[in-house]
C-alpha cells in the first residue's frame, strides 16, 4: 500500500503579532511586524504599514524632521496660495472630496495664528525698541488677536451657519470654510499690522475691517456662484459685522480680566 501524501498546508494569514523580543529587527520579508499579516507590496494590506521596517537611527529621525517640515510647508503653502487666489472655490473642492493636496483645516489655521501670534510679538518689540513706545500703550485686542481668533472660531461658524443653514452645507462644513477663510485673514492681518514699524501710531483695524468683508465676500461668491449676488452680499454684512462685534466684545472683556 503506497503512503499517503500529504499535501503541505497552504499558507494563511497570521493573527499574531510577531517575536519582537526574539527578532527585534527582522529583515523584511513581507510578514508585516505591526500586525503579522502577510502578503506582497511595499505595504501590508490589513493595516497599511509598510513592510520594510529597519532601526531607528539619527539619520533616520533627522529624514523624519524633514519630511514633516516639508510636507507642512508644501501643503500649507499651497493652501495659502489657493486661499488667496481661488478664496470659496478652494473650499469647494475640499468638501467635494478633493483633500491630498491640501492642508487639513484646523492644522492649517492653528499654524497661521502660531505665525500670526509671533508676528504680532515681534511687531510689539520693535515698536518698543524703535519707538520707546510701552506695552500698556498698546490694546489688548491687538495683543491677543490669534488666542481669541481660536477661541471665537467655533461662534463665527455658528454666526455663519445660521445665514447659509440652507444652502445644504452641515455646521461642520461651514466651519471648515471658515477655518480656512481665518487662515489667511489672520496672516494678512499681521502684515498690515506691520505698517506700524512705520507709522507707529497708525490704527490698522480701519484697513483690516474693510478687508475682511471684501474677502468674505468674495468667498462667498465664488462658494455659492449660483446664489443671488446681492442676496450673499448682504449676508457678507451681516455675518462680518456680527463676527466683528463679538470679536471686539471678547477683547474688552479680555482686558478687564487682565487689568484687573
Amino acid at each position: 500500500m503506497e503512503d499517503a501524501t500529504i499535501a503541505p498546508a497552504a499558507a494563511v494569514p497570521t493573527t499574531d503579532a510577531p517575536d519582537l523580543l526574539a527578532h527585534p529587527f527582522p529583515a523584511s520579508d513581507h510578514t508585516c511586524q505591526n500586525c503579522g499579516f502577510q502578503g506582497s507590496g511595499r505595504f501590508c494590506q490589513q493595516c497599511g504599514q509598510n513592510y520594510d521596517t529597519h532601526r531607528i537611527t539619527l539619520p533616520h529621525l533627522a529624514h523624519e524632521v524633514f519630511h514633516l517640515f516639508t510636507h507642512v510647508e508644501k501643503g500649507f503653502l499651497y493652501t495659502l496660495k489657493e486661499l488667496a487666489l481661488r478664496p470659496g472655490d478652494m473650499q469647494r473642492r475640499y468638501l467635494a472630496g478633493q483633500r491630498t493636496r491640501f492642508q487639513k483645516p484646523f492644522s492649517s489655521f492653528f499654524l497661521a495664528a502660531t505665525i500670526t501670534a509671533l508676528g504680532q510679538y515681534a511687531i510689539k518689540m520693535l515698536l518698543i525698541k524703535m519707538y520707546g513706545m510701552s506695552g500698556e500703550s498698546e490694546d489688548y485686542f491687538r495683543h491677543y488677536f490669534a488666542l481669541m481668533q481660536v477661541g471665537l472660531l467655533p461662534l463665527y461658524a455658528f454666526i455663519t451657519w445660521l445665514f447659509f443653514r440652507k444652502s445644504g452645507y452641515n455646521y461642520a462644513e461651514i466651519a471648515v470654510v471658515v477655518c480656512y477663510s481665518l487662515s489667511l485673514v489672520v496672516l494678512v492681518v499681521v502684515l498690515i499690522n506691520a505698517a506700524r514699524l512705520i507709522w507707529p501710531y497708525f490704527d490698522s483695524r480701519y484697513v483690516e475691517l474693510p478687508m475682511v468683508v471684501l474677502y468674505n465676500t468674495w468667498t462667498y461668491f465664488r462658494l455659492f456662484p449660483t446664489a443671488s449676488r446681492w442676496q450673499l452680499a448682504l449676508k457678507s454684512m451681516f455675518i462680518n459685522t456680527g463676527c466683528f462685534f463679538l470679536s471686539q466684545l471678547a477683547g474688552y472683556i479680555a482686558s478687564l480680566y487682565l487689568v484687573h
